[in-house]
């Protein structure tokens, strides 16, 4: 958001996870992670959740860099405490700092909310116009794909995956940018965080179209997360996986970031669920048709 609003030279700090534009990913840092790299998405899940009762928080700050930074506004959230550091630890760290920064806590849930936090940025940071302009282009977009797919009739039943092991379903905007694909997900809440699902429920719902938007996974670590869907029963009789409808996507650079690139994802997905009607977008690495490794007899 920062850079779409021309502010790039004006931000001093990021956290670990910040990479786009690439100008971000030489940015300082002031976050780090407690979870040890290298873990299988089953023994992720399972430290996410010893970290958070033993500790309250996946994420650290690092006091001593923001003090030298010295920023004036701290962009935050309190939307998942999985994602990143909340405003209940940035709160009271920004008390302590001599710059007395404002702490500005962006929760959006759905389409509309994330491009209100652009506009909240905007003011915030004296750029209501640029920001005015940065959601208009957004909603053409957004606009040129329910064009597309408000009369569609009848929908094919899509899964957005948000983890694989143990399963998940898409959360907030998920279920949103579905049905604005011309799609319908039954597993998914709108404007409701990500849940654990039963397999049997995703059996039950015999999806379609199976699309893995793993949260904070690059497409890379998402197609080796995909080869986990075999060891699921009666998942190769699967509509989507008898159809080769299947696929992987870059989930950390689209799907799980409430930023200017959410409609980049909306965009991927439309191709994905109607490819029919939708080319496919130019984001290169963005995503890829899944093709599953065959046991050896």
């Amino acid at each position: 958001m920062v850079f779409a609003l021309g502010l790039g030279d004006a931000l001093v700090g990021v956290t670990h996870e910040c990479d786009y534009p690439p100008e971000a990913a030489g940015l300082p840092q002031v976050t780090r992670t407690n979870i040890p790299p290298g873990l299988a998405s089953r023994e992720i899940d399972v430290s996410v959740r010893a970290t958070l009762d033993s500790l309250g928080s996946l994420y650290e700050l690092d006091l001593e860099r923001l003090e030298r930074l010295q920023p004036d506004l701290i962009l935050t959230q309190r939307l998942c405490s999985v994602c990143a550091v909340s405003t209940d630890r940035v709160e009271p760290a920004a008390l302590s700092l001599p710059s007395r920064p404002q702490v500005l806590n962006l929760e959006p849930h759905s389409l509309d909310d994330i491009l209100d936090s652009i506009r909240v940025v905007g003011a915030a940071t004296g750029r209501e116009a640029s920001a005015t302009a940065v959601v208009a282009g957004l909603e053409r977009r957004i606009d040129a794909v329910r064009a597309n797919t408000s009369g569609l009739t009848p929908r094919p039943r899509v899964s957005c995956m948000e983890w694989v092991d143990p399963p998940f379903c898409g959360g907030h905007w998920m279920k949103e940018l579905v049905e604005l694909a011309g799609g319908v997900d039954a597993l998914a809440r709108a404007g409701e965080p990500s849940r654990q699902v039963a397999w049997q429920a995703v059996m039950e719902f015999a999806p379609e179209v199976l699309v893995l938007t793993c949260c904070g996974f690059s497409l890379e670590r998402c197609l080796q997360e995909a080869q986990i869907l075999r060891r699921y029963a009666g998942f190769e009789d699967l509509p989507a996986a008898q159809s080769g409808s299947v696929y992987a996507t870059d989930g950390s650079a689209y799907f799980s970031r409430p930023g200017p690139r959410i409609v980049d994802s909306l965009e991927i997905l439309a191709h994905l669920v109607h490819p029919e009607l939708f080319e496919a977008p130019g984001a290169a690495g963005a995503f890829e048709r899944v093709v599953l490794d065959r046991p050896h007899r």
